[in-house]
């Protein structure tokens, strides 16, 4: 009996690559060799990442296959609907990004307010920096605004409070009202996305991107902020107007905005130029999943999760 093919059409950490190595009863294909153009005739199962788009003619022209598994919470860079028609099992790994993700968001937040960002630039170029007109702005017991109360949004809040000793509003229109009571989270429901922002110094989105949540901040809300707020974006792009958001940016109109992620992606100089020339807006290239320790995790676990529904396995993780 022929051996299932599995191709790995994205880079994946090492212990991932180690664990599908180790595996005998599969044939593996990485993704420098040169048959992984071929994965629509031959795969039966492929993992891949963000950079790999799965639209609805490759499910098409993919007759073999039988599972996609995905590193990290969204899928919108795969084609459900046509994944569904063809029959192919479509997985992820929802909850072991939330601690990094909610780590950089924090992280980031924190670099645009206390300017360490735009300190460190002007000081490579040898500006001088007088401390009296380089005044940051004090994140300690601020009102933060978590919009998406899932797994990211919770551990977030638990950041904020933990950091801040931040005052804490959730927004979800899904999320059942004690969706935070066990995880023991002091904080306040708003009723209305527009009562998060008008209460909020910092805002901070945690949604998947939907037909719902695109274009969630236009110029609307962002014309609604605190002229001192702060927005963090380490979700998906698309969820904000960038148009809008970066009219509000060069007429001061909030603080500043941090950006993980973009309607663009990876974001180059070329599409983030005008964006690039503010000193109150991070941008970084959707990183948020980043480290050594969760790659290797999600990594392990995207395998796991293919090898068991290859196996036919009912308890897939």
């Amino acid at each position: 009996m022929a051996k299932p093919s599995v191709y790995v059409l994205d880079p994946y950490h090492e212990d991932a690559i180690a664990l599908l190595k180790s595996t005998e009863w599969i044939d593996l294909i990485l993704p420098n060799d040169p048959r992984k153009a071929d994965w629509r005739q031959h795969a039966d199962g492929i993992i891949l990442r963000s950079e790999t788009q799965l639209k609805a003619d490759d499910f098409h022209r993919a007759k073999k296959l039988r599972v996609v598994v995905k590193q990290g919470v969204g899928v919108d860079n795969i084609d459900l609907i046509a994944a569904k028609e063809a029959g192919v099992a479509v997985h992820n790994t929802p909850a072991l990004n939330s601690e990094s993700v909610a780590e950089f968001s924090l992280a980031l937040a924190l670099s645009l307010s206390r300017r360490v960002a735009e300190v460190d630039r002007r000081w490579r170029k040898g500006e001088k920096i007088v401390r009296s007109q380089t005044l940051g702005l004090s994140l300690f017991r601020k009102t933060v605004g978590v919009v998406g109360m899932g797994n990211i949004g919770k551990i977030a809040a638990k950041k904020w409070i933990g950091a801040c000793e931040a005052d804490i509003i959730g927004y979800d229109p899904v999320a059942p009202a004690d969706v935070w009571d066990q995880a023991d989270i002091p904080h306040s429901r708003a009723e209305t996305l527009d009562e998060l922002i008008t209460k909020s110094d910092v805002i901070t989105l945690h949604v998947p991107l939907l037909e719902s949540t695109r274009g969630l901040i236009k110029a609307r809300e962002l014309g609604m902020m605190k002229d001192r707020a702060i927005l963090i974006n380490a979700a998906r792009g698309g969820i904000v107007d960038e148009k809008a958001l970066l009219d509000a940016l060069k007429e001061g109109r909030i603080w500043g905005a941090v950006l993980d992620a973009m309607e663009i992606e990876p974001p180059t100089l070329d599409t983030c130029y005008d964006f690039l020339e503010l000193d109150n807006v991070i941008i970084s290239p959707h990183i948020g999943a980043s480290t050594i320790e969760n790659q290797s995790n999600s990594g392990l676990a995207v395998v796991k999760t293919l090898l068991a529904v290859l196996e036919g396995k009912s308890d897939v993780p």
